[in-house]
């Protein structure tokens, strides 16, 4: 993915100005900045959910500027959310089931006919999403149990599965360990490499635990007000006087 000045305007107000960011294939790269930065807003550019008011945004050597979120996911990009979005009344099985949606092709008469190889596609997709929940660690006696009812650090894994259903070259997980305790954000950050090293996905993230940051990041990119202050490998940015003001302000 290459972004060359991205600039997201709201009425009067600059979230994101003029930022140029570029993914490599198969790696894993993180998005940090104070409250506020622009990160989130950035994010929703990059997924079709805003338009950048000026500048382009290229995935797999196409031209996604402003193209509408399901078409960017069949193109081969998928993300989570800082707040969990599941369907609470689903159970995880299904809500992984829909994360493949992109990649099915019966369509409203196919569900409706129910022909024989939309039954089997059906079956196949089911296998899917009981495989992708194996693989994020689920436990198998809780894949039919609502959404809703799973705790915190399962209904992660969940989103996590439904994201991989879609079968993603690139994967953006936004605060994917908000709420989790330190073994959790550990565990997870052990995944995202397991990701990265059996599906050869690259991975980007929002993420504010900077022993997560620095432990999983291969290159970090820093906003703050919208705007790029530093950019580099992890313990260059850690250094960087600019991106210590930004979090801790002007000392003395």
């Amino acid at each position: 993915m290459v972004v060359d000045g991205a600039s997201k305007i709201f009425g009067g107000l600059v979230a994101v100005n003029d930022v140029s960011f570029s993914i490599p294939e198969k790696s894993i790269v993180s998005i940090i900045g104070p409250n506020g930065a622009g990160k989130t807003t950035f994010f929703n550019l990059l997924t079709g959910l805003y338009r950048p008011t000026y500048g382009t945004i290229t995935f797999g050597g196409k031209d996604i500027t402003g193209t509408r979120p399901d078409k960017i996911t069949s193109l081969g990009m998928a993300r989570t959310f800082q707040n969990i979005r599941l369907f609470g009344t689903m159970s995880a099985l299904e809500n992984v089931m829909v994360g493949q949606h992109a990649r099915m092709k019966s369509g409203l008469v196919g569900s409706i006919l129910r022909p024989p190889w939309q039954r089997k596609e059906e079956t196949r997709v089911r296998e899917k999403a009981r495989e992708m929940l194996d693989y994020v660690g689920l436990r198998p006696q809780i894949v039919e149990e609502m959404a809703i009812n799973l705790s915190y650090g399962d209904q992660r894994r969940v989103e996590i599965a439904r994201a991989l259903a879609s079968e993603p070259q690139l994967l953006l997980l936004d605060e994917p360990t908000a709420g989790m305790n330190p073994s959790e954000s550990e565990n997870l950050t052990q995944f995202m490499r397991k990701l990265r090293d059996d599906l050869g996905i690259s991975i980007l993230l929002i993420e504010h635990d900077m022993k997560v940051v620095m432990g999983v990041s291969e290159y970090v990119t820093v906003l703050d007000h919208g705007e790029k202050i530093a950019e580099g490998l992890p313990k260059a940015v850690r250094a960087d006087p600019a991106v210590v003001e930004a979090y801790l302000g002007k000392q003395g």
